[in-house]
């Protein structure tokens, strides 16, 4: 037992919670906190974001990276409204976030003082646990559960702490913590539930597997489940890396606007599909011809977005080794190599449009020369946008390649700070983000937090003077273009006048350069952030989420303005390579 301020025991209890950053802007609401950061700072980072949303962002990204809990902290009032947008984005992406919310001293609340707010009720919908602290003491003890919870919720939890009580000395005796809520056991799996779905494999023609973040880490198990039963993958956009390697030759790419066109059509052509460890919500919008195996340890989940023939709550990972180990076997179809001959396909495209410099320099090209530059475990921070499409598509998400990008809240300006907790997390680690001109301008001042904390994160922005995916939308529903315009700006100075190092590119010879010349500033150990303006051309990138290219489906008028809208050349429909 030993006596100090209660902010220093939280971060001491933090600190036995294996964190090691938090990110956050002092005031006066939260300042004991903050000096408590202050005493521990040989331990825990304090890394001073110059905008609570981006912190709440960067922790967000530090989760979907590391599998371990992120923390922010906001003062009273706008401090912690602030946070909201990354919040929100843990949320809905399911991962664990701690809040650490500042609050006027006791003898001042309620009582309309400045900046008070009664913030329980503001974060009741987003947090998992939702706590005001009512004495010091309880301090450590309300931090304890509240990491707990958001580890065994996947979610926020939001810790409201009135100033005075984190500045009362308290007696602090460290608390079990990380290791005593580690799970030790082993997962029983229904063989009744394993013999059904082998039988309805081998009863299907046109198997497909479809892996979410559910089977992370579970990227070799997945793969040798395909190639023992010679079953396609598709994977969620944020699973890709995680669950499957983007390079396997039985990979297909994501469903829908962020996916490809194999995938798109294997899934409107597959007639059994293995739904494991995701709740997709665009799973709804699949054709009803095709049986489902619905796999997840969420049995509030089962169902919620499309209907399920056989349903098994158990963990994915362990059910997909079931599978493995029941040692049956399904032999390669032409379904198979029809799906990898249009994947094929599909990749010798978008390197032919990444190499079109007829309408300017293509977003393709630069997302392919970053892929092309990456170290074999680079992370990338991707932001909300066309920009999320081409990163899906091109980047090479296998080996240690991983990314994080806002997947169901989809909040722009996510790249820089998922960029910056990624560099954070694994400064040894060749960082990229990838944002829009829309949502870089959001964030961009951020620069400047990774200028003071030698961050040398590589920050593309694809400026294109537009926000790509809406203006898409306006087109689709046959709106006028408004509000979708973006005044150009030269994002390479502005990174420069943050104190990074500016690059701008316009064509594919000042890219290769540029890109030549940060390899060697990495050799040389260069320890700013790099912001490159690659000004694109404003091309609509190919919507998949509905492909009209099939004859059998979709008359000759449909096919020709659809292959005219996106340019597609050479690009026979699934169906005609499975004649």
């Amino acid at each position: 037992m030993t006596k100090m301020k209660a902010g220093q025991a939280l971060i001491k209890t933090l600190e036995n919670w294996d964190v090691d950053h938090i990110y956050g802007v002092p005031g006066g609401s939260i300042n004991a906190t903050v000096d408590g950061l202050y005493q521990e700072r040989d331990s825990v980072r304090y890394i001073q974001v110059r905008h609570e949303e981006v912190g709440a962002m960067a922790a967000s990204a530090d989760a979907k990276f590391t599998g371990k809990i992120g923390v922010a902290f906001g003062s009273a009032g706008p401090g912690a409204t602030h946070l909201m947008n990354g919040l929100y984005d843990a949320k809905m992406d399911h991962v664990p976030v701690l809040a650490l919310v500042g609050q006027v001293p006791t003898a001042n609340m309620n009582t309309n003082f400045f900046q008070e707010m009664d913030e329980t009720p503001i974060f009741a919908d987003v947090a998992v646990y939702n706590r005001t602290v009512t004495n010091a003491n309880q301090i450590p003890a309300v931090i304890n559960e509240a990491v707990r919870t958001a580890y065994s919720q996947r979610g926020v939890s939001v810790v409201v702490l009135p100033n005075d009580l984190t500045d009362t000395e308290i007696d602090y005796t460290p608390a079990p913590t990380a290791d005593d809520v580690k799970p030790n056991f082993t997962e029983n799996i229904d063989p009744k539930a394993v013999h059904d779905t082998i039988k309805l494999i081998k009863e299907a023609k046109r198997p497909l597997i479809f892996a979410g973040l559910g089977l992370r880490g579970a990227a070799k198990e997945v793969e040798q489940l395909s190639e023992q039963f010679n079953i396609p993958i598709l994977a969620t956009a944020p699973s890709t890396g995680f669950s499957v390697d983007s390079n396997h030759q039985n990979f297909l790419g994501s469903f829908g606007r962020l996916g490809t066109k194999p995938a798109a059509e294997a899934v409107n052509a597959a007639d059994l599909i293995l739904f494991m460890g995701t709740n997709f919500p665009f799973a709804r919008f699949w054709p009803q011809t095709a049986k489902i195996v619905q796999v997840n340890n969420r049995v509030e989940d089962i169902g919620k977005q499309t209907y399920a023939d056989l349903t098994v709550v158990a963990d994915a990972k362990a059910f997909v080794k079931a599978l493995i180990d029941s040692k049956e076997t399904a032999p390669e179809t032409k379904w198979l190599t029809a799906n990898r001959t249009n994947k094929a396909n599909w990749d010798k495209w978008l390197d032919a449009i990444a190499a079109d410099e007829s309408k300017g320099l293509a977003p393709e090209a630069v997302v392919k020369a970053i892929a092309d530059h990456s170290t074999s475990d680079a992370l990338y921070g991707i932001d909300v946008g066309n920009n999320t499409e081409h990163a899906t598509r091109l980047l090479p998400l296998n080996g240690g390649r991983h990314f994080a990008m806002s997947a169901w809240f989809a909040t722009m300006g996510y790249g820089l700070p998922s960029g910056m907790g990624a560099k954070l997390s694994y400064p040894d680690k060749q960082v990229w983000s990838i944002s829009g001109d829309g949502g870089f301008s959001m964030v961009a001042p951020d620069i400047i937090t990774e200028v003071r904390y030698n961050l040398p994160v590589i920050n593309v922005v694809l400026s294109n003077q537009s926000l790509g995916f809406i203006q898409h939308e306006q087109v689709g529903t046959k709106q006028r273009l408004y509000g979708v315009d973006l005044t150009d700006a030269d994002w390479a100075k502005a990174g420069e006048a943050f104190g990074a190092i500016g690059f701008t590119v316009t064509n594919h010879e000042e890219l290769n350069t540029v890109m030549e010349k940060i390899d060697q500033l990495q050799k040389e150990g260069n320890e700013k952030p790099i912001v490159i303006d690659a000004k694109t051309n404003n091309v609509d990138p190919i919507d998949t989420s509905m492909v009209t290219l099939d004859p059998d489906v979709f008359d000759a008028e449909t096919i020709e303005n659809y292959k005219k809208a996106y340019n597609v050349f050479d690009q026979p429909a699934l169906s005609e390579l499975l004649k």
